[in-house]
Parts: C-alpha cells; structure tokens; sequence
C-alpha cells in the first residue's frame, strides 16, 4: 500500500465525522411547515405617504417560552402542554403574526404603517404586545389565538386591551390545526385594526 493511500484510508474517520454533523439521525422534518398568511392585503403598486407624525409602528410581539419554538402548543389541561407532532411553523409565531398584523393594519389604510425599519422608532404611534397564546386546546378541540395589546399614541396615552379568537371543532393534526390557527390569528388582527381605528 502506497503512502498517499494510507494517508487516505486514515483520513477516512475523520471525514466521517465531519459529515456526521451535516447529517440528521433523529426523526424526520414534517413533510410540509405551517405558515400565517393575512387575508387582508394591499394590492401591489399601493402607495401611502405621509410624517412620522401621522405614522403608526407595530413593534417586536413579544411571546412566552412555550411560543418561542418553531413548535404547535398543545394544552392538554391543568399546567400540562405537549407540542403536536409533524407541526412546524416556518418561523417563530410571534414573527408570524406581527407580520400578519401588519398587513391587516396596512390593508385598512387607515394609517401610514411602518414595520420592520428605523423608522418605526420616529412614529409617533405604537403597536406592541404579547402573543399569549397559538395554541391547540384538546379538551375543546380548538384553535385559540391571544393577544395582549399595548397601544401608545401621538398624545402619549397608553391603553390595552386583550383579543382572542378561538376555532372550534378542529382535528389535532397539523393541516387542520394551521388553517384554523391562520383563520383565528387573522380575526384578532381584524379586531386589533378596528380598535386601532
């Protein structure tokens, strides 16, 4: 055996190794990811103007640990949670819904919307809050959707006030579970845009 060979050969185990951590043992991705999508949109070619003054800004949603994950929430009763199996988001659900958010809020027209730049920091309106829940209940067999609203205006007055939308009667299966949480998360943004105003 040559020595470039047994070079080679001992390389062997190393690349091996390597490779083993591009490579996934555990079990395998779900066959599809779940996604939130805004029923309400601006058609493209959309324009609003206008200062800072006039301006509303939907700020970073905040979210409790158990939204933190690419997972689905399963309450199962009591302080119990599962997380449903074969269901991945494609983004965290707090990113999820403030996007979804925002694009009801931009749809309505109301205000010049502004998201996700710098320029959200000079609006002199502010939309923030929590994401409390994208759950599936199993005891209800539902889909429920909370969020905690915080509002502040141009005149520096702070009000809250919680929405929520549940879904009944939804099998605990990914496709099901994502629709009706897509469908309940797009009625609270309904709700937080006609609060809004």
């Amino acid at each position: 055996m040559t020595l470039s060979r047994r070079a080679g050969m001992a390389l062997l185990p190393l690349i091996a190794l390597s490779l083993s951590g591009c490579i996934s043992t555990g079990s395998k991705p779900p066959p599809s990811l779940l996604n939130l999508t805004a029923t309400q949109q601006t058609a493209a070619g959309s324009e609003s103007s206008g200062t800072a003054a006039t301006a509303l800004a939907v700020l970073d949603i905040a979210a409790p640990q158990k939204l933190d994950v690419l997972r689905v929430p399963v309450v199962t009763g009591g302080s119990s949670l599962a997380y449903l199996q074969d269901a991945q988001w494609v983004e965290k659900p707090s990113q999820l819904f403030e996007r979804v958010l925002a694009d009801t809020l931009r749809a309505r027209g109301n205000h010049l919307l502004v998201s996700g730049t710098d320029l959200q920091f000079s609006a002199s309106s502010r939309l923030s809050g929590t994401l409390d829940a994208m759950d599936y209940d199993a005891s209800r067999s539902a889909a429920v959707v909370r969020f905690d609203a915080v509002l502040v205006t141009k005149d520096g007055r702070v009000q809250t006030r919680r929405f929520e939308a549940v879904v009944d009667g939804v099998s605990p299966k990914a496709e099901p579970v994502g629709a009706a949480l897509n469908e309940a998360a797009n009625k609270v943004a309904a709700d937080v845009a006609n609060w809004v105003g």
